[in-house]
C-alpha cells in the first residue's frame, strides 16, 4: 500500500509503497477514508516528540473496517469507524471510575512506535516501519488495536468523522466535559487552531453567553467568530485580561482554556478568570517546561487549576454522540474543513498548517 514515511526528523515525508501486514488477534484492518493534519504529529517532523524511525504517522482518522483479528467482536467488515489513539483497556481503576483517557494501559507502548504488546504490521523490503499513536492513519490503510475503533453512523461525512478522532474530541470534550461550561457563563479560550475552535463550538453549545478567542493569526480569529465565538482578541496587540475584565464587570471569565501549549499561556488565562473561575490546561507544551502561578492567589482566590487530556472523554460513548450532534446541526464541525489533499500533497497540508492558513487540513488517500 501507499503511505507517507518519515525518515529523519526535519526531513519532508516521502509517499512510498510499504507492506502492511494481516491482523492478528485483536487487531482491526482498516481502510483509510481522511486523516486529519495535526500539530503533534509536527511534533515528530520538529524533533519536539520522539518516535522511532521510519514511522508512518498520523493520529486523527476515520475510514471502514475492511478485515479483524481472531477474538475481535466489538467491529465487523464493513463498519465506518472513528479511530482512536487511546485504547482504554475498561478494566483498570481510572477505567472503572469511568477516567478511560487515564487508563493505566492505554499508553503503554505508545512511545516505542508499536501496537500494544509490542507488535510492528508496517515494513518495508523487510525492514520494520514504526508506528504512530497506534494507529499510522497518513496511508491507504492501518493496523489497529480492535479497541481503537469507534463504530459510528454510516451517513457521517469521513472528513468531519475523522476530526472526531483527536481535534474536536479535545476541544469540544475540554469546554463540556471538563470546564463544565454553564449557560450565561464567558468563556475564554487561548488558541483557535482545529482544538480551540472545536472548544469555541462546545462552549457555545453548552449555553455560554460569551465566547472570546484569542489567536494571533488574522484567519484564525476570523473563524471563531464564524463558529460561535463572540468575541476575538488578538494576544500581539490587545490586553486580553483587561478586555476580559471589562467584559464582566471586572471579574474575568468563569473559565479560560489554553489550547495551544504555548508558555505563558495558562499564567495569563489563570489571571483572566474570576476568583473561583476555572482553567483548563488543554494544548502540551514541550517536555520540562513549566506553568508559574502567584502562589499567594491559590488559597485566596480559590480558581480551580486542571487539565484535560483527549476532552477527558469516553471515546465509545462520546465520539458517536459528538457526530451525532454534527449530524442534527447543532455542531457546524465541517466548517474546520478548510482544504483536503491527496496523500502525494501531504507537505503541502502540513506548511498550510504551520503557516496558519487552515483550520484543519485532511488527507482524503
Amino acid at each position: 500500500m501507499r503511505a507517507a514515511v518519515l525518515r529523519e526528523v526535519d526531513q519532508p515525508f516521502v509517499v512510498e509503497d510499504v507492506e502492511l501486514a494481516a491482523p492478528g488477534a485483536g487487531e482491526v484492518e482498516v481502510r483509510i477514508s481522511a486523516a486529519g493534519v495535526c500539530h503533534s504529529d509536527w511534533n515528530v517532523v520538529s524533533g519536539a516528540t520522539t518516535n522511532p524511525l521510519p514511522a508512518v504517522l498520523g493520529h486523527e482518522g476515520a475510514g471502514v473496517v475492511v478485515a479483524v483479528g481472531d477474538g475481535v467482536e466489538t467491529v465487523a467488515e464493513g463498519d465506518h469507524v472513528v479511530l482512536s489513539w487511546l485504547p482504554a483497556c475498561g478494566r483498570c481503576y481510572y477505567c472503572a471510575q469511568g477516567r478511560h483517557v487515564l487508563c493505566d494501559v492505554a499508553m503503554e507502548d505508545m512511545f516505542r512506535g508499536t501496537l500494544p504488546g509490542g507488535a510492528l504490521r508496517l515494513s518495508q523490503n523487510g525492514d520494520p516501519v514504526y508506528h504512530y499513536s497506534y494507529l499510522s492513519a497518513f496511508a491507504e490503510s492501518c493496523i489497529v488495536p480492535a479497541g481503537c475503533c469507534v463504530r459510528v453512523r454510516d451517513d457521517a461525512p469521513f472528513e468531519v468523522a475523522a476530526l472526531v478522532g483527536c481535534a474536536v474530541m479535545t476541544g469540544y470534550g475540554a469546554a463540556v466535559n471538563r470546564a463544565r461550561v454553564e449557560p450565561g457563563s464567558v468563556v475564554a479560550i487561548f488558541g483557535a487552531g482545529g482544538v480551540g475552535l472545536s472548544a469555541v463550538m462546545g462552549a457555545r453549545l453548552a449555553g455560554a453567553e460569551a465566547v472570546v478567542a484569542i489567536d494571533p493569526v488574522e484567519f484564525k480569529r476570523q473563524t471563531a467568530l464564524e463558529l460561535g465565538a463572540t468575541h476575538a482578541l488578538d494576544p500581539a496587540s490587545d490586553d486580553v485580561v483587561s478586555a476580559l475584565r471589562d467584559l464582566t464587570e471586572g471579574r474575568g471569565a468563569d473559565a479560560a482554556l489554553d489550547t495551544a501549549g504555548v508558555p505563558g499561556i495558562v499564567a495569563q488565562a489563570y489571571a483572566s478568570v474570576r476568583r473561583g473561575g476555572t482553567v483548563v490546561a488543554v494544548g502540551l507544551p514541550a517536555e520540562g517546561l513549566t506553568a508559574d502561578l502567584p502562589a499567594s492567589d491559590l488559597p485566596r482566590e480559590e480558581k480551580i487549576v486542571t487539565g484535560s487530556f483527549y476532552g477527558s472523554c469516553n471515546p465509545q460513548v462520546d465520539m458517536p454522540r459528538v457526530l451525532d450532534l454534527y449530524m442534527e446541526g447543532k455542531l457546524p464541525l465541517d466548517r474546520l474543513v478548510t482544504r483536503t489533499y491527496a496523500l502525494e500533497q501531504i507537505n503541502e497540508a502540513f506548511a498550510a498548517m504551520n503557516s496558519g492558513e487552515v483550520a484543519r487540513a485532511v488527507i482524503t488517500p
